[in-house]
């Protein structure tokens, strides 16, 4: 019961910072998605190719979480886009007090978008919110299509699934289509994107989910 009540302490705590980082988001009309999945999921080339494609479109910034080193936000500073790094020393997740602090080093009244690549991880970081518009889940098909069901929440919470490395999809042992009836099953109407990094699949589709969401947001703060 101690264990429990520690627990719910520590939601209530993280809920409560998540609040203000979502209300200091929304006066500055900055859309936050909060970007989650597996250790060599595809997260930080999805969000290169993302970089790549919205440019010109939007103004970006990136929170890289990681248990160590900062290669993932290396790779996103060289296109250009602040990053800031966050190392949680193995920490399985990300949470609202850490993204609070470092967002304040952010010039968040010059940003459209902001992306917060979360620690590698299918379970913890569904449970922490950091102050997000929505969640996103990414999904290599060569984790396997049992992965919705053996960890339902982050499906539940997340907006948008991205099912990506889609072009080795003859290679795996991966049934798309029962990944997909799993992953609408757990989130009736959740948006599900097939994507390659390398054949540019699904990447048009998914920076056009983007900028609707950020419009939404600046229409929103009108």
């Amino acid at each position: 019961m101690a264990e429990i009540q520690v627990m719910k302490n520590i939601l209530g705590e993280n809920d409560r910072v998540a609040a203000e980082n979502q209300a200091l988001f929304a006066e500055k009309n900055v859309y936050v998605i909060n970007l989650m999945g597996s250790p060599g999921a595809g997260k930080t080339s999805v969000l290169e190719k993302t970089m790549e494609k919205l440019k010109d479109k939007l103004k970006m910034a990136v929170i890289e979480g990681d248990l160590f080193t900062s290669k993932d936000a290396d790779r996103i500073e060289k296109h250009g886009v602040p990053v800031i790094q966050i190392n949680t020393a193995g920490g399985c997740h990300l949470d609202a007090p850490m993204v609070q602090k470092v967002a304040q080093k952010l010039d968040l009244d010059g940003l459209d978008l902001l992306v917060v690549e979360n620690v590698g991880n299918l379970v913890c970081p569904a449970e922490f919110a950091v102050g997000e518009d929505d969640k996103g889940v990414v999904l290599s098909i060569t984790e396997g299509d049992d992965k919705p069901m053996k960890y339902p929440l982050i499906f539940k919470e997340s907006a948008i699934a991205l099912l990506n490395k889609a072009d080795l999809l003859p290679y795996c042992n991966f049934d798309m289509a029962a990944a997909k009836e799993d992953i609408t099953t757990l989130h009736p109407g959740m948006d599900v994107i097939e994507v390659s990094c390398t054949k540019d699949q699904g990447l048009d589709e998914w920076c056009e989910w983007l900028l609707s969401r950020v419009a939404a947001r600046q229409k929103k703060g009108e």
